[in-house]
């Protein structure tokens, strides 16, 4: 390569990172502002007035080139007096030597036009391990939280900080399980996701962005082995690796993580779904970040397609065009959604502008768009039709991947396919006594009033504006109101009954409901540690409800229902008619029961209310003696 070319590439690398640097600030001004600017620069001082002060720090840390960041520079005066400090100089030009931060990077959706008010901030914060000690990383990591502490209290955006080393990076080492992802089965695929969707917050510019050449093939390694640019600042750079070629089984591991994701996150994930499900199918058609790539460095499209979700969604929606007529128009309903455009809209802002061209290729009916755009205000009913079909679609693609008969996925750690097999079958399987799980579309759905009413000796509980159709029935009163707890759909003043024969009231039902609440909470996978997956199945908290629908006036109990959650996040319930009934379960369920918190529940307008609780405690706790002498 021509040092004309390099250099010609990193002016065109450093002005696409400013245009969406630009979206970010359009999008999310005052969140853009704290990340992209006081961010490098709280990394980069220590004093007791701002967050991030490390008390005796054995080493100060800096960001690379950041006294040279004129953007940041001219904003400095401005962070100091955000804390009260009055002093003229530079706080980031520090006398003795400091650990350099390499870089430090968005990944993900923001800063594109896909972002919305719901999506998240994933910065990686890149060094050299071998320049810290112990003690100094320990340091480092106690300045980046207390940073992320005053982030999580000052701006709406969450934020999530990944120290991430260089040469891990290159070697596409991003660890075992975490949170978000499995380092077994990403590998790759995660760095490819990096370079088509990274913003450089600050420091160095990556090494695979320069090493391209319209007219040559280039050879990354030989390139970046053979880099001479002491012309142009060869100190500028920083080699995270290339991203040639991704094993289609790693495509198929990816796959099956994001499956895992849909699960909380479904419109999100069905766009990355059909992402993994096109690189399986077109794997001689190139990396998706190299072809993003050449078309920011030749400038061959305009600005709309320089934002890789754009890109992105383009590429998705010409494949999708393989589906039938009805699952691609769906496809395409989805997409509109996930992006949050409203069209035809009299505020038209950035997002509008720059998919206005694509939706006129891939067209949705106007008078459906105008629909769409209202999806937040459609009724209850509607927006769970659509979270099901949502999900019909994510299993109809993850059953075609499983399909590929020639992929192997033998690189995947076998504890991560135990993993997920769990999560899926904790959320999606059928299971008996458990509380099933609605489809949602999205977090924030129009929640209805609910009416209880009996059908014979069926309980239901029905839409307000159609009572024929019932959103839960069962015989089991208690089954009716956990359904509704634990899908977090049950709102207090929202909740109505029929007049019945039965002794049970309303207020019955929201005493209950609290109490389910309070010990149970709601239905959250993403809160579940997901080593607790890998684990033998444990009951974590019980709940016993003694005679609920008796008659207040009765002492003598035969009625009792157990709840339990279990490790894995489900939640069942369970009926017995007995004493001798319920012993059985305990006994039987021993190991998984040991160590559980128990609770009890009486209606409060029982007479023998507290006699009738000491004698349940006293049963349970004679049947666990029993159990812990076994």
């Amino acid at each position: 390569m021509l040092p004309i070319t390099i250099l010609q590439n990193k002016k065109a690398y450093l002005s696409y990172n400013n245009f969406r640097k630009g979206i970010f600030t359009e999008l999310f001004p005052r969140e853009s502002e704290v990340i992209l600017y006081l961010l490098p620069w709280l990394l980069s001082v220590n004093h007791p007035s701002f967050p991030g002060y490390v008390r005796n720090l054995k080493k100060p840390v800096k960001v690379f080139n950041i006294d040279y960041e004129k953007e940041i520079i001219k904003r400095e005066p401005v962070f100091k007096r955000m804390f009260g400090f009055h002093g003229a100089e530079s706080l980031t030009r520090t006398a003795s030597e400091t650990f350099i931060i390499q870089g430090i990077y968005t990944i993900g959706s923001m800063g594109t036009v896909s972002s919305t008010s719901r999506s998240d901030c994933d910065i990686w914060i890149c060094i050299d391990k071998n320049d810290f000690n112990g003690i100094t990383v320990g340091q480092f990591h106690q300045k980046i939280n207390l940073i992320k502490d005053w982030f999580d209290a000052n701006i709406k955006v969450p934020v999530y900080f990944f120290v991430s080393d260089v040469s891990d990076i290159k070697n596409c080492s991003f660890g075992s399980v975490d949170f978000e992802s499995s380092g077994s089965s990403q590998k790759n695929v995660l760095k490819e996701e990096f370079y088509r969707t990274s913003i450089r917050i600050c420091g160095k510019i990556p090494f695979w962005w320069v090493c391209f050449d319209r007219e040559n093939k280039i050879d990354y390694e030989e390139f970046v082995s053979g880099f001479s640019g002491d012309a142009f600042g060869e100190y500028e750079f920083i080699d995270f690796g290339d991203s040639s070629n991704i094993p289609r089984d790693e495509f198929f591991g990816a796959a099956l993580w994001q499956y895992n994701k849909s699960l909380t996150h479904p419109l999100k994930s069905i766009m990355k779904m059909l992402l993994l499900k096109m690189c399986l199918d077109e794997p001689g058609k190139g990396l998706l970040c190299n072809r993003f790539r050449s078309l920011v460095l030749e400038k061959k499209s305009d600005e709309f397609l320089s934002d890789p979700s754009v890109f992105t969604l383009r590429e998705i929606l010409e494949h999708a065009k393989g589906y039938d007529a009805e699952t691609f128009e769906f496809i395409k309903k989805c997409c509109y959604l996930r992006y949050d455009v409203k069209l035809y809209s009299k505020n038209v802002t950035l997002k509008e502008k720059y998919v206005v061209d694509l939706f006129k290729q891939y067209t949705i009916n106007r008078d459906e768009i105008h629909r769409l755009n209202r999806f937040t205000s459609w009724n209850f009913s509607d927006q769970i039709e659509v979270g099901s079909k949502i999900f019909s679609v994510l299993l109809k693609i993850y059953t075609d991947i499983v399909a590929m008969k020639d992929v192997m996925s033998g690189e995947i750690a076998p504890q991560d396919l135990t993993l997920i097999g769990r999560k899926l079958s904790s959320c999606l399987a059928g299971k008996r006594h458990k509380i099933s799980i609605l489809r949602k579309p999205i977090d924030n759905l129009n929640l209805p009033s609910l009416i209880f009413s009996i059908n014979g000796n069926i309980w239901q509980v029905s839409y307000s504006m159609d009572k024929s159709l019932p959103i839960i029935s069962n015989a089991n009163i208690m089954h009716c109101i956990a359904f509704l707890v634990w899908n977090d759909i049950y709102l207090q003043q929202q909740i109505r009954m029929l007049p019945n024969s039965t002794t049970v009231s309303i207020q019955e039902i929201i005493n209950l409901a609290k109490k389910m609440k309070d010990v149970f909470g709601v239905y959250d996978v993403s809160n579940i540690d997901l080593e607790n997956f890998l684990a033998e199945e444990k009951y974590l908290r019980m709940l016993l409800v003694i005679s609920f629908e008796a008659s207040g006036d009765i002492k003598d109990r035969s009625d009792f229902c157990l709840l339990y959650l279990n490790n894995w996040g489900e939640l069942f319930l369970w009926r017995f008619n007995s004493p001798e009934e319920l012993n059985a379960f305990l006994s039987k369920h021993h190991k998984q029961i040991e160590g559980s918190e128990m609770n009890y529940y009486v209606r409060r307008s029982s007479l023998y209310y507290e006699k009738i609780i000491e004698r349940t405690k006293r049963l349970v706790a004679n049947v666990v003696k029993v159990i812990q002498k076994v």
